[in-house]
């Protein structure tokens, strides 16, 4: 057993209270309900944003994509022919998607004509109330889902609150036990 000077004791203790102190602060910061609900927002709009990235790619992705694409089209349109040949050749089913591509891309360069956009505008006036019916539905839902929310909400404030108030009283009583022990091993030394 190392016997230790009081001043040694006391530095020792000081640490230990030092890194309690650093560990209680720690802790209360982890539990209280504006950090929890921060994390808890941060954890929803990583999830929103990735799901957004995925369906629609990122910006750089959409131009990066178009500058490759606008590129290899123009060495694609003078070797398609070939290709397409060489590639469908005893396949039926890979000649018809190229060629429904094909239709598509030539679709999207031509303009749209007035008997498709008269179309285009009776379709969108004829959606219209399954828009209105969808967005009524979606209030509904959220008022709904409102107070059980908050209620959620309240709990983990609460449960919060509690936690923070046991780890300061456990913190607390660590100390305590720390403070005792040390004076109980400085009496030792001294006596």
């Amino acid at each position: 057993m190392t016997h230790q000077t009081p001043e040694e004791i006391r530095a020792d203790i000081e640490r230990t209270r030092s890194s309690l102190s650093l560990d209680v602060d720690a802790v209360a910061d982890k539990v209280s309900p504006s950090k929890v609900a921060q994390r808890q927002t941060e954890k929803v709009r990583n999830t929103v944003g990735g799901w957004k990235d995925h369906v629609m790619g990122s910006a750089d992705d959409a131009s990066t994509t178009v500058s490759d694409q606008a590129h290899h089209a123009a060495e694609g349109l003078h070797q398609a022919p070939g290709a397409a040949k060489q590639k469908t050749r005893g396949n039926p089913l890979a000649a018809g998607l190229i060629a429904l591509g094909a239709g598509w891309l030539a679709a999207s360069l031509v303009p749209a004509s007035e008997p498709e956009k008269r179309a285009a505008a009776k379709l969108e006036d004829q959606a219209q109330p399954l828009v209105d019916d969808a967005k009524s539905q979606a209030k509904s839902m959220a008022e709904e889902l409102k107070e059980p929310a908050q209620e959620s909400a309240q709990r983990v404030r609460d449960s919060a609150a509690e936690s923070a108030q046991n780890v300061k009283s456990e913190g607390q009583d660590q100390k305590d036990t720390v403070a005792d022990s040390a004076n109980s091993s400085a009496q030792d030394v001294r006596g």
